[in-house]
């Protein structure tokens, strides 16, 4: 499937340099810098991560065990009928409902739900409805339900990193990532995942580590200014979720995952990048198409693996070089790891909410048309997508603004961070050097990706 291109189409046409809004992003966050020096001198954060209780029946209907039936029943319906379609249905992307759902409502909708209501994928996740489903079976039926074995924590996150990984390598590294039956054999091989861990370590222990999209937007959602207390739905300034340390192993390499997929998604569609899996192409154009493609893919994934390992490393010097500053005599990688989450969160916004708002509209065509076998089951297959619903120029603005403010969100969460951990004012100022540096770093970087999409 060739899906709408993710960049923002007419940026040389702006009305002023794209050299004015990397230099002004740059001054905006040392700006910030300076002011979170000055103004922000005690721990916040943390201190007001436990929000606000809504009234009683907002809980009680958002919470409630009919509601959340209703909404699993169709999270797995939707499951079922993705696979369906992707076996069964043609094999043109663009008139398969299995592809758009996937790539498009999916994997960018749910991000955009759980940064705005909260961790709304513990309710939509199939897998675990199918898991809390064989639960409710095994205790109605006398049995007792409990995992095979005890989750020891030795693992971290990492079992989710690498679901994450093999997802976002399947979509940016495959020749044709959107090819129905490829998608099958992915959406059964990751069910397989989700499922065996949850009967092997628990519903709550795997999706809390194992399960990467789980893990990927429970962090995501951190920035909500909703969440869940005590049975009770609270409302909370944003980004106060992210308050604290992290010490699960695997947390940054996660977060890399997700950072770093999306910065090579951005850097593949370069001229640069473009040109190198051409020549290769060109190369091998004597060679069985099975050995292009895979030297091809071999070739992506190696991108994305570097544009992990880029981010991973970048954020172990700046913490490195902040342990030196400070003189700290343990590691602060836990306590400066969630900074980067509004920073993916930004990533997330400026490459693919275009794509989403245009792409997205033609799932109203594929629901009466799923298998692409000419059917009109709610009357809706004429509908005619809005293609010109954002300007390129809008997209811009919108793309510099989400970075610019995630990129001053992990500032001020890892400023806030710093004055917890230093009792010192001056070293707890210190250790944020390499943040800002860090910050400006992955700014510049990201508004260059943007520009040359």
């Amino acid at each position: 499937m060739i899906f709408l291109a993710h960049g923002i189409g007419g940026v040389r046409d702006l009305p002023v340099p794209e050299s004015f809004f990397f230099t002004t992003a740059a001054i905006v966050l040392v700006v910030s810098f300076v002011l979170l020096g000055l103004l922000w001198k005690r721990p916040l954060l943390e201190a007001n991560a436990a929000g606000r209780k809504l009234p009683q029946f907002v809980s009680a209907f958002f919470l409630s065990r009919p509601l959340r039936i209703v909404l699993q029943v169709i999270s797995v319906g939707l499951l079922v009928l993705t696979l369906a379609t992707a076996l069964f249905g043609t094999t043109i992307e663009l008139l398969n409902f299995a592809p758009t759902f996937v790539y498009v409502i999916f994997w960018l909708g749910v991000p955009l739900l759980s940064i705005v209501f909260g961790n709304v994928w513990r309710a939509l996740s199939p897998w675990r409805a199918i898991a809390d489903g064989s639960v409710w079976v095994l205790e109605w039926t006398g049995r007792e339900a409990r995992p095979l074995l005890d989750w020891t924590g030795r693992w971290g996150r990492y079992p989710a990193a690498v679901a994450l990984f093999s997802f976002v390598a399947l979509e940016l590294a495959n020749p044709r990532p959107a090819y129905p039956r490829t998608l099958a054999i992915a959406t059964a091989l990751y069910s397989y995942w989700a499922l065996a861990g949850m009967a092997i370590y628990g519903r709550e222990a795997w999706t809390r580590n194992g399960e990467g999209f789980a893990v990927g937007f429970e962090l995501l959602s951190r920035i909500a200014p909703f969440a869940v207390r005590d049975g009770r739905i609270v409302v909370r300034w944003p980004f106060t979720g992210l308050g604290g340390d992290e010490p699960v192993r695997g947390t940054l390499v996660f977060v890399a995952v997700l950072l770093g997929s999306t910065s090579f998604d951005g850097f593949s569609r370069t001229s640069t990048w473009q040109n190198l899996i051409g020549n290769i192409r060109a190369d091998l154009a004597d060679s069985p198409q099975r050995t292009v493609d895979l030297a091809t893919t071999l070739t992506n994934v190696s991108g994305l693996a570097l544009f992990v390992f880029g981010v991973a490393s970048t954020y172990l010097v700046a913490v490195l070089a902040a342990r030196a500053l400070t003189g700290a005599g343990r590691s602060l990688v836990p306590d400066f790891v969630l900074p980067l989450v509004p920073i993916a969160a930004a990533y997330l916004v400026a490459h693919y909410f275009s794509l989403f708002l245009i792409q997205g509209q033609f799932i109203i065509t594929l629901a009466s048309d799923p298998f692409g076998r000419g059917w009109d089951l709610f009357g809706t297959v004429d509908f005619a997508p809005n293609l010109a619903i954002v300007s390129p120029d809008t997209v811009w603005y919108v793309q510099v603004g989400s970075l610019v403010v995630g990129h001053v969100a992990g500032l001020a969460i890892a400023h806030d961070r710093a004055v917890t951990v230093f009792e010192d004012r001056r070293a707890a100022l210190r250790s944020q050097y390499p943040m800002l540096a860090l910050m400006v770093l992955y700014t510049v970087g990201g508004l260059w990706l943007l520009s040359r999409g």
